[in-house]
């Protein structure tokens, strides 16, 4: 598997040309001239953007967290601060922000990069934040078989600043637990008090 960077849609790349024609026709509905210069490279710009950001659909999230390894280690691991960007399915405006996972393993890990590595698989196609939250504890669930896992996601969305209600610079955060995280209050607040730091 590649480098994060590299998961492509190849999908929008058997169908770029379709995707540029729409494209521009988008551009015409929406009353502008997609004849005229500034707009003359939009179709293909927007079509390889599609191929990046959608990159996700390419790639099985399981696969991400890569080969696992055996370890005694039953303390909590966290990686935070992972960046992370999205589309929103509702009105396919960006959202954006920073994921947080802890984890007590319970004989198995994953290297710390292919975190990120399921960030960006489940992140990188039409999403909501809710999900992501979901499928990220849920993914290292089924492949590390922790003892619990747990993950907040912040963000913020474009579809609720740039439009509609305009609250700019409001954030959304959702949680996950699974485990121990669901049921010993005092591993959340562990949790919670290091990613804070």
């Amino acid at each position: 598997m590649g480098r994060i960077n590299e998961y492509v849609n190849g999908k929008v790349s058997d169908n770029r040309e379709k995707i540029e024609y729409h494209v521009g026709k988008i551009l015409e509905l929406i009353g502008e001239d997609a004849g005229r210069e500034g707009l003359l490279e939009t179709p293909a710009r927007v079509t390889r953007m599609y191929e990046e950001i959608f990159g996700g659909y390419s790639v099985d999230p399981r696969e991400a967290l890569g080969v696992t390894f055996d370890e005694s280690h039953e303390e909590l691991v966290i990686v935070k601060d992972i960046v992370y960007y999205s589309q929103c399915e509702h009105h396919m405006a960006p959202f954006f922000g920073k994921v947080h996972i802890g984890y007590i393993p319970s004989g198995r890990i994953a290297g710390l990069s292919k975190l990120a590595r399921l960030v960006e698989a489940v992140s990188r196609r039409l999403q909501v934040q809710e999900r992501i939250t979901a499928q990220i504890a849920d993914i290292m669930t089924e492949v590390l078989h922790p003892h619990g896992v747990m993950v907040v996601v912040e963000g913020e969305h474009l579809c609720m600043c740039a439009r509609g209600v305009k609250k700019y610079g409001s954030k959304t955060l959702t949680l996950a637990t699974r485990g121990t995280f669901r049921e010993d209050a005092a591993a959340r607040a562990e949790f919670l008090a290091l990613i804070k730091e």
